[in-house]
């Protein structure tokens, strides 16, 4: 794996880390105690999302690699959370799917408009 594909699966394990810290903050939740638990459907799903994308061979693509990444991550996770007993009511679904796009593609589109504004000057 190359240094800028391990930088950005990094980065995506951190926001969907992060993803669950709030989550978690927003229901008052113990946070070291249920960050785990809240977070390992997501992370299995990021990964899944990972090998299904080949998302090493262009980690920062918006489009090709994250939304792939994204798609994977949210129907993987809720799939995980489903059959781990943990609720998958639809405003949760709405949610995660909605701040996991905006965390998983987003970095991505920042990342590639600050690359081409590099390139270009």
């Amino acid at each position: 794996m190359t240094r800028r594909a391990a930088l950005a699966l990094g980065l995506d394990i951190v926001l969907v880390t992060v993803f669950a810290a709030i989550g978690r903050a927003s229901h008052q939740e113990a946070m070291l105690d249920g960050l785990w638990t809240t977070a390992w459907p997501f992370l299995a799903g990021l990964a899944l999302g990972w090998i299904v994308t080949l998302a090493w061979r262009s980690p920062i693509a918006p489009v090709r690699t994250g939304l792939g990444v994204w798609a994977v991550t949210v129907i993987a996770g809720m799939l995980l959370r489903a059959v781990s007993g943990q609720g998958v009511a639809v405003a949760f679904v709405v949610v995660a799917a909605v701040v996991l796009l905006l965390f998983l593609v987003g970095w991505r589109a920042v990342a590639t408009l600050v690359s081409r504004r590099r390139s270009a000057a």
